[in-house]
């Protein structure tokens, strides 16, 4: 897990460089690679790679837009860096996410037009879902709370916490809009998108379909480590929250 939160040198952040440099960037040059290759061998692209080649596209492209988002997540605001964070920035994420491309290299799949619109619509449903709860929770923390959400004022918590170095500081915990739903609502639409990447690839080999499966269990147990550290840093303030919206992800299941 590592020692130091953000190890530097000079200007260099080297967490927040392996987090945002060699896998993102990596991920969307190796599918890219695939795609090529599959126009060498069949003299064509398949629509399922177009596809699956948009839809990553969009997410790293939202990914380095907004890129200042990133650095209040759970990654870069709390996980030491370590072998743990740089293994898999640099070698899980490139290789293990662009699974589907190189499936779709070696078997090929065209996609009835029916299938590719759901797909589509799962993808960029997701991605909207994805964006615009994120959206909320950061507009509320820059305006302080004095914003509307859906067209009423947003309702907070305010939450107060003391720092290891005995200063008191203030949180705003959101429960209206999407975080009225649920806690991580913004999980759904990243599960959305991830189904779409794997639906790309068919149903005639599971593998392809284990970014899925990894991401559920990644975000499920995210949910469980930010529980526990919310819980210790808010106290009676979580308590309430968790009180207020009681489902994790999704709404009646979990």
């Amino acid at each position: 897990m590592g020692v130091e939160l953000n190890p530097r040198l000079g200007d260099l952040d080297f967490k927040l460089f392996h987090n945002g440099r060699p896998g993102i960037t990596g991920w969307t040059l190796i599918n890219l690679s695939f795609l090529f290759a599959q126009f060498q061998k069949l003299g064509y692209v398949t629509n399922s790679m177009l596809i699956l080649n948009l839809l990553h596209a969009i997410y790293v492209g939202d990914f380095f837009y907004n890129e200042d988002w990133y650095l209040r997540t759970i990654d870069i605001a709390h996980d030491h860096f370590g072998f743990y964070l740089a293994w898999g920035d640099s070698v899980w994420l490139p290789f293990m996410y662009t699974l589907q491309s190189q499936y779709l290299y070696l078997h090929p799949v065209n996609l009835s037009n029916e299938f590719a619109a759901i797909i589509l619509a799962l993808g960029f449903g997701g991605y909207y879902i994805f964006r615009t709860v994120n959206n909320q929770k950061d507009l509320v923390r820059k305006k302080k709370g004095d914003v509307d959400i859906w067209g009423m004022p947003a309702r907070v918590i305010k939450a107060q916490y003391v720092t290891g170095n005995g200063e008191c500081h203030t949180s705003l915990l959101l429960t209206s809009g999407y975080w009225g739903i649920s806690r991580h609502f913004n999980y759904v639409g990243d599960l959305m998108m991830c189904l779409a990447f794997c639906l790309t690839c068919g149903f005639e080999y599971a593998l392809p379909h284990f970014y899925f499966v990894y991401m559920v269990i990644l975000l499920l147990h995210r949910v469980q480590r930010d529980h526990s550290r919310c819980l210790g840093k808010y106290g009676a303030y979580w308590e309430e929250y968790c009180a207020l919206v009681p489902y994790k992800v999704i709404p009646y299941i979990y």
